[in-house]
């Protein structure tokens, strides 16, 4: 997936906007298990996530729980640190090989001031992670187990051949054992 249609697909700009965007971004690879991001610390980068998978992750008293797990087309980035630029509560890993475009935070604000269509882009792009963090809240706290396995099954099959199942469970808010026994008794 090219940057360009990643952009366009959080909020459409004209050509010369998205060129000025394409220009600043440089392409990065990163192999499986790669730490893009550490828990306590500022990256002032944001990536788009060409090919591959990454998750995010906090730890807490020594056990790691994934509450974001991003595909081709995401944005990536602590918004802790693309707004506030303070200190991540999480930490993003890569979950397979990963191809990214790469732009520095600094630059992309600049292009904030200097043109309205990226400057939008900005406001739709941290709109849609406002809903998106707010549906995933809602359906963590009000529906089971059962339930939050049915619809990542229903809706996002690819992730369980890609994702291991302990980070699955991480994710659904469950035990590795209680994930095996929802799978066991569909």
């Amino acid at each position: 997936m090219h940057l360009s249609t990643i952009i366009t697909s959080i909020y459409n700009i004209p050509n010369a906007s998205l060129d000025k965007i394409v220009q600043l971004s440089e392409e990065i690879k990163y192999p499986k298990k790669y730490l893009i991001s550490e828990e306590g610390t500022i990256k002032n980068s944001t990536y788009f996530l060409s090919k591959g998978l990454v998750r995010a992750f906090s730890t807490i008293n020594g056990k790691e729980t994934t509450f974001w797990i991003g595909t081709e087309g995401h944005v990536i980035c602590s918004m802790r640190n693309y707004v506030e630029n303070k200190p991540s509560y999480e930490s993003i890993e890569t979950l397979e090989n990963c191809l990214l475009y790469k732009i520095n935070n600094l630059s992309l604000e600049k292009l904030f001031l200097e043109d309205i269509h990226i400057a939008n882009w900005g406001r739709k792009f941290i709109e849609k992670e406002i809903i998106k963090t707010e549906n995933q809240l809602i359906f963590q706290l009000f529906h089971s187990g059962r339930e939050r396995y049915q619809y990542l099954l229903k809706n996002h099959p690819e992730l369980l051949q890609r994702v291991p199942l302990g980070i699955i469970a991480s994710y659904l808010g469950m035990s590795q054992v209680s994930l095996s026994r929802i799978r066991a008794n569909k």
